[in-house]
């Protein structure tokens, strides 16, 4: 795991400092473990981890105004240079509009501005730390700073509303931890705290002004190039080096069969259009994106294209077809990845510890094994379908807007898939009354759902889509919470609801799809923390600033239209010359993630019901463990259960597990906490740790 940490002292000197570039109180001085130091006292800023060369710049103007920026970012060093003059005055958001992804700190003075990204996939966290304020892209970090107890709340609000932002607020799982919501900047005075936002949203009172769709999905598409070109340009630091002699194999086989990337540029070409477009994109612009060695091939720089084979589900012969045909481009390289039950979700439940918990931890070892025979450098589409698609909550939207006609069909879609006739006028008569309720009253509606256990949603397509307009919603695991635990997620909906100017400022279809992006990408992170390759990087465009902010001018109008990712997509590719795509190219591929997930479900579940005999989870008095295990027999038996629900539970039980297993801290310094650590687990206190 890589991450950024810093801190900003008081003017009082409230806390000591020892030498440069440690931060100290009461006599105690820490530095973070296996760091390198970026600039140092009185403000201390650390890059942890396994960071590239490229991936870290700092450029100063002098020993008081600097901006470093971590990751993949497309401006020069002039750029750079620019932005910090910039950014003397106050100004923010030109610090976010560089192609990439990556997060970007300025200090000007005694002043230190953290920017967080528009997704949510570069988060930036803060903590009250020794009379001043530490800050890190990373939790855990600061937990083990603080010495933080698990926050209990957060984790309910997790299982029984992760989409909604008034249940989860600013808060993370540890207490006293705090996070920085997406769109906006952390900024320290001498360690007093603010977050400014940085991004104008769409007014609820006033639509903001559609632009022309022609010009919308041109701007989409030379984000996504510039995102694409940035990746590209960047300098490789990956070994060329044969890991050594395996008979039968030649060097990127033997690389592979170690854990370890083929060096140079390689994407998914499953998965559906997104990850295809970024590899067609990828193959098709001028440079070199990579050798691929030890094939026999002779073909020299090409893209290594990557299909997943599910064996042990089927139902994917059109996929691979298309992904076959998409990989005669002469500049691809295709490689098919075969997985059985031993890539199922739930198959393989050991992993590392990750910064939060998510529920993509179950299916953590199916993607591992895909990435491990991608690139170092890795192109996923992740993310598009938050971004490009219509969140079903956008139909009230457009309501509010008076554009009723646009209804239209999305709506005949729906009653299509459905068979009845009485669809248009539910859906409408449910888009009517979201345009019409107050943030207020939805979220006071969800607290008393939570409360009254309503958790009961119509079935199918029309069904999801009526669920989902509404302004919240409860999560897919809150049936199997105690009271206790809905009635305290309750009690922080009606305190969020009843705090004087609280709410969105945002049109319901509009706040809505910013939470499910959130919610995404967060998990996303926690994926690549749970399946990362020595050496390797997961690239996702899609939750680029520059992409995300071209996504967002998509009128509401063109994106609610059925088949609107594929046809946008299939438009970015012709834009870019990319014109003989397979029939049936941007075809859904739900059915066949849904289907591995029952499966392996179906498998594990002997496993996965062990796991619940003694759970943390009940420790926590957050589940019955009986009632867990009387949904995963009946789920593992094929009652229609939410399956994502489960998924919740499950990954949240093995997070807690590998935490509280966990010895050791990502802090050194003076022998009492180096002695302190290994006696016991840390950083979590409390009941839960005590009776673990």
């Amino acid at each position: 795991m890589r991450w950024l940490v810093g801190w900003s002292s008081t003017a009082s000197g409230a806390a000591t400092l020892g030498s440069a570039g440690a931060m100290g109180y009461d006599g105690e001085t820490v530095h973070p473990v296996g760091s390198q130091l970026l600039w140092g006292d009185p403000d201390p800023l650390w890059a942890v981890g396994d960071w590239r060369p490229d991936e870290v710049r700092v450029i100063k103007a002098d020993a008081q105004n600097r901006i470093a920026v971590l990751g993949t970012c497309g401006a020069t060093d002039e750029e750079l240079r620019l932005g910090l003059f910039t950014a003397r005055g106050g100004a923010l958001r030109h610090l976010t509009a560089w192609s990439g992804s990556y997060t970007a700190v300025v200090q000007v003075g005694r002043r230190v501005t953290v920017c967080g990204d528009l997704a949510g996939a570069r988060p930036v966290f803060h903590s009250p730390w020794a009379g001043g304020t530490a800050y890190a892209t990373a939790a855990l970090p600061l937990a083990d700073l603080i010495e933080a107890n698990l926050d209990y709340g957060h984790l309910a609000a997790l299982l029984a509303a992760p989409d909604v932002p008034a249940a989860v607020h600013d808060s993370t799982p540890y207490e006293g931890v705090r996070r920085i919501p997406p769109g906006h900047a952390l900024i320290l005075r001498t360690g007093a705290r603010e977050v400014a936002g940085y991004e104008q949203v769409a007014s609820l009172a006033v639509a903001a002004p559609s632009a022309d769709p022609d010009s919308a999905v041109d701007a989409v598409r030379d984000a996504l190039v510039e995102a694409v070109r940035a990746r590209l340009s960047a300098p490789r630091h990956v070994p060329d080096i044969d890991p050594g002699p395996v008979p039968g194999m030649g060097p990127a086989e033997r690389r592979a069969a170690r854990g370890m990337p083929v060096p140079g540029i390689g994407a998914d070409l499953s998965g559906g259009p997104a990850s295809g477009t970024l590899a067609l994109l990828a193959a098709g612009l001028p440079g070199m994106p990579g050798t691929v060695l030890g094939h026999g091939t002779g073909a020299g720089e090409r893209l290594l294209a990557v299909t997943f084979n599910d064996l042990a589900v089927g139902g994917r012969e059109a996929e691979l077809q298309r992904a076959g045909t998409l990989a005669a481009n002469p500049r691809l390289h295709h490689v098919v990845v075969t997985g059985g039950e031993e890539t199922l979700p739930y198959a393989d439940l050991d992993g590392p510890l990750t910064d939060e918990p998510g529920p993509s931890l179950i299916s953590a070892a199916r993607h591992r094994a895909r990435l491990a025979a991608g690139s170092a450098d890795h192109f996923t589409g992740y993310g598009a379908r938050q971004v490009l698609d219509a969140h079903p909550a956008r139909l009230a939207d457009l309501l509010m807007d008076r554009k009723r006609r646009h209804l239209v069909r999305p709506v005949a879609a729906l009653a299509k898939a459905d068979g009845s006739v009485m669809v248009p006028a539910r859906v409408y008569g449910a888009a009517r009354r979201l345009a019409r309720t107050p943030y207020r009253a939805g979220v006071e509606s969800l607290a008393e759902r939570l409360l009254r256990r309503r958790f009961d949603d119509p079935g199918g397509a029309v069904g999801a889509s009526l669920a989902a307009l509404t302004w919240a919603r409860p999560g897919p695991a809150a049936r199997w919470l105690t009271g206790e635990a809905l009635a305290e997620v309750s009690v922080l909906l009606q305190g969020s609801a009843n705090r004087s100017g609280v709410g969105p400022g945002q049109r319901p279809g509009d706040y809505r799809a910013r939470a499910v992006l959130a919610r995404h990408a967060a998990d996303l992170r926690v994926l690549e923390q749970a399946a990362e390759i020595r050496s390797q990087r997961l690239h996702a465009p899609f939750l680029d600033n520059q992409v995300v902010r071209a996504c967002r001018d998509l009128p509401e109008a063109l994106r609610v239209q059925p088949g609107a990712r594929a046809a946008i997509l299939r438009t970015v590719l012709e834009g870019a010359g990319v014109t003989d795509l397979p029939p049936g190219w941007g075809a859904p591929s739900h059915a066949s993630s849904a289907a591995a997930t029952r499966t392996g479900l179906r498998v594990a579940a002997d496993d996965l019901i062990s796991l619940f005999a003694t759970p943390l989870l009940a420790q926590a008095g957050l589940v019955e463990a009986r009632v867990v295990r009387k949904a995963l027999r009946s789920a593992a038996a094929g009652e229609p259960l939410p399956l994502d629900g489960l998924a919740d539970l499950v990954s949240l039980e093995l997070w807690l597990r590998r935490l509280l297993s966990r010895r050791g801290t990502c802090w050194t310094g003076t022998p009492a906490r180096a002695r302190a650590v290994p006696a016991g687990v840390r950083p979590m206190r409390g009941a839960l740790a005590s009776g673990a």
